[in-house]
């Protein structure tokens, strides 16, 4: 007895093929992009002070440090400004043009950081033209999100939307891995005082790398039908400000909240957890970092399975779990890092990154779908830009100014704490998007 497929079950391997080649690109693309972005990140928290601010704060570690966290978040307040400027060249140059220059602009600045000479070699053009080379990383990464989460989410089948919108998302954890694991390996197999001297510089050149894989992929990926499509689709979206801040200037709100609190989260994981427990509770770099490279693996399988339980129990319900998860495990996280003990240290933060996932994997496809296609483009990319500045942007810098005035990383926990309640109202107020027509 021969069997019927149904409509549902017939799969065009074309159609299949060009899916794997959009999720790839996607997935490798922020992969480098995000390993430049958090190079920085981890180098901030644990170099970057010493030799290119402290000779500025009259050798006060403590401020040097806290300038420090603030060279990191400047680069978030370029972010809108590369979403609109990619929206608006993508349109007139090309899609596939603009892809290969974010990631060309990232790495070559990530590059050049491994270059520049020290406070003392240059004096005070060196902190300058490392602010100067962070703010260009901060442009590059706004033109680059947007793009990638829509080209996953529109070219996804609707049923699987959430899933298909997770793998922009995990290439942040993707790049946090392999950006910790790179500063793992040269803390680990230097001396301290090579390390300090030259040895930081070579996760940043190692970007280079990084580029030539990424050029390469991207240049195969952009070929395809579906790109030439988003094409089209992103010169009806790019440029309508103006409509975007009329009509739908609540969605925007609504995003930029909605990504408050994971933001702020992710970028303690991801920056300030490891200083602060080699420099402040006194603990090994080596382990410390490995740990963080362990959360990295976590947080990424948690945003995949944030977006894959998304596309059965709903965007909103997802993120609910998600930032009632943080919400709740803010302050205990503390706690157990304030023991100084690499178990109970890695214990707090592997935990984190369950609330981090659940908050995170579904972001794609719930942004894609709050906005209507004419403004979509546009819509994403700065809610997701001006969420980041209020979010992550100066998250390690305010976390520092906290542990100083209170003595106590507690105050730290109540912090993110209370951006959850905000993320978590934010959400709250918008109706579940699951299965909306993206064509409208």
């Amino acid at each position: 007895m021969s069997s019927t497929a149904t409509p549902a079950n017939l799969v065009d391997p074309t159609k299949r093929r060009e899916q794997r080649k959009v999720l790839a690109g996607t997935l490798v693309g922020t992969t480098i992009e995000w390993y430049d972005f958090f190079i920085y990140a981890q180098a901030a928290g644990l170099v970057l002070a010493g030799l290119y601010f402290a000779p500025m704060t009259s050798d006060n570690p403590a401020l040097a440090q806290i300038i420090s966290w603030a060279s990191l978040g400047i680069s978030f307040l370029f972010r809108p400004l590369g979403a609109i400027v990619a929206g608006y060249l993508g349109d007139r140059l090309g899609r596939k043009i603009m892809l290969v220059f974010t990631l060309v602009l990232m790495g070559a600045a990530t590059a050049l950081i491994g270059l520049l000479p020290t406070y003392d070699s240059w004096g005070v053009w060196a902190p300058v033209l490392l602010v100067v080379l962070r703010i260009v990383q901060g442009f590059s990464a706004g033109g680059e999100w947007g793009g990638a989460a829509l080209m996953s989410v529109e070219h996804a089948p609707v049923n699987k939307r959430g899933f298909f919108g997770a793998y922009p998302q995990i290439g942040v954890p993707c790049g946090m891995i392999l950006a910790t694991f790179v500063m793992y390996l040269a803390t680990t197999l230097l001396s301290n005082e090579d390390f300090l001297a030259w040895g930081w510089r070579l996760p940043f050149l190692f970007s280079v790398a990084l580029i030539l894989v990424g050029f390469a992929i991207r240049r195969s990926v952009d070929e395809s039908p579906v790109f030439k499509e988003m094409q089209a689709r992103k010169s009806e979206s790019a440029t309508p400000l103006r409509q975007l801040f009329r009509s739908n200037s609540k969605q925007v709100l609504q995003t930029a909240l909605i990504f408050l609190a994971n933001n702020a989260a992710g970028y303690l994981l991801i920056a300030f957890f490891s200083a602060y427990a080699t420099k402040h509770l006194g603990m090994e770099r080596g382990p410390v970092l490995l740990a963080s490279t362990l959360a990295a693996f976590t947080w990424l399988i948690f945003t995949m399975f944030g977006g894959i339980i998304s596309d059965r129990i709903g965007r909103i319900r997802t993120f609910q779990i998600g930032y009632v998860f943080l919400l709740l495990w803010a302050v205990p996280m503390f706690m157990l890092i304030e023991s100084g003990d690499i178990l109970w240290f890695t214990v707090a933060i592997l935990v984190l990154t369950i609330g981090l996932g659940l908050s995170y994997g579904p972001q794609a496809a719930l942004y894609a779908e709050m906005f209507p296609a004419n403004v979509r483009y546009s819509g994403v990319s700065i809610g997701y830009a001006i969420g980041a500045i209020l979010g992550g942007a100066f998250a390690p810098l305010i976390a520092e100014l906290l542990l100083a005035e209170t003595g106590t990383s507690i105050s730290i926990g109540l912090y993110i704490a209370g951006l959850s309640i905000i993320s978590l109202i934010a959400v709250s107020t918008v109706k579940e998007t699951k299965g909306r027509d993206l064509r409208a």
